[in-house]
């Protein structure tokens, strides 16, 4: 009978604090093209409404605890297997998790070989949007949020953190922590002013999509007035911490040849004639400089397996101090 009332309360136990709660959130963003329009012009972009999934591991015991939260922003190719694996890791340790869908918000579901429908200043601005909005709900703690994306999410992980931009869209909400995995880095900003808050950056040595070169240097800057750092992974391409094999992608924008000056007014200048690369067309041709067609794409099994563990560490010591 002992062995019984055991076996319940084991059961019971976990199944009050093992449950989890998810919900559609929905928030009114904007529809930028470039940093300069937020920067210079935020209260005039058209509204756009962008909504996420968020899950919270309730805890039935104590209904009212409040959870640190990792906002999830996918790629190019929109979410992806690997970054579902992040955010269940994530779940796992207690974190509520919100997944953004700047894409499907707006009808779209890749942006691979034009980078314009859906760009990294609209995603910047969904995730401030998200913050605010997350940052009201009963269950969510908002002074620990922290920021995750993939390649285009990394840039929006990355540059989120971007002083000049970050004071124009909030100075009350920040997020505790960055991570970036094989972000776009090849930007030289004039206003190296960026977060004090823990950002890092994971990459594949081989990555001709974004390249580590960039990312290397761009830690170097800004490593002695902030908290960065960066892990690159050796033999390892563009999606290193999937479990595809690497293969080619013809339609995709290889940026090894690239280095754009990035003005503190948001503008990011084409090599060269110095001109803002401010709408479609002028990035079309800006990008004519510097950038070829076909990258390389792909897991590789051992740093998948140390990104999953360095991302499941790195949260849990900036969110939690463990």
């Amino acid at each position: 009978m002992k062995r019984l009332f055991f076996i319940l309360s084991f059961i019971v136990i976990n199944d009050v604090c093992g449950q989890i709660n998810q919900e559609i959130v929905h928030f009114q963003s904007a529809n930028p093209f470039s940093l300069s329009d937020i920067i210079n012009d935020l209260n005039k972009l058209e509204k756009q409404n962008v909504f996420g999934k968020l899950t919270i591991p309730l805890d039935s015991l104590n209904l009212n605890k409040k959870y640190p939260l990792i906002i999830g922003v996918a790629g190019s190719m929109g979410w992806r297997k690997h970054h579902f694996d992040y955010m269940k890791i994530y779940q796992e340790e207690g974190f509520a998790t919100f997944e953004l869908n700047s894409f499907k918000s707006r009808g779209i579901t890749s942006t691979v070989g034009s980078q314009n429908q859906v760009t990294a200043a609209a995603m910047i601005l969904d995730s401030y949007r998200a913050l605010d909005k997350l940052a009201k709900h009963p269950n969510i703690d908002k002074n620990n949020v922290a920021i995750t994306g993939w390649s285009l999410g990394g840039a929006v992980a990355l540059f989120s953190g971007w002083m000049p931009l970050k004071n124009i869209i909030s100075e009350e909400l920040s997020f505790a922590a960055h991570l970036a995995f094989y972000p776009p880095c090849f930007f030289n900003p004039q206003n190296i002013l960026f977060t004090k808050a823990p950002m890092h950056i994971l990459i594949g040595e081989d990555d001709n999509w974004t390249p580590s070169n960039p990312c290397e240097n761009l830690v170097d800057i800004l490593s002695e007035n902030n908290n960065i750092g960066i892990t690159v992974y050796p033999n390892s391409h563009h999606g290193f911490d999937s479990e595809e094999p690497v293969h080619r992608n013809e339609n995709g924008y290889s940026f090894k040849n690239c280095l754009f000056d990035l003005t503190e007014k948001g503008d990011v200048l084409m090599n060269y004639l110095g001109l803002p690369m401010s709408n479609p067309i002028l990035q079309k041709i800006g990008f004519l400089f510097c950038v070829d067609r076909g990258v390389s794409i792909g897991g590789n099994s051992e740093a998948r397996k140390k990104s999953l563990s360095f991302a499941k560490s790195f949260m849990r010591r900036s969110l939690t101090n463990n």
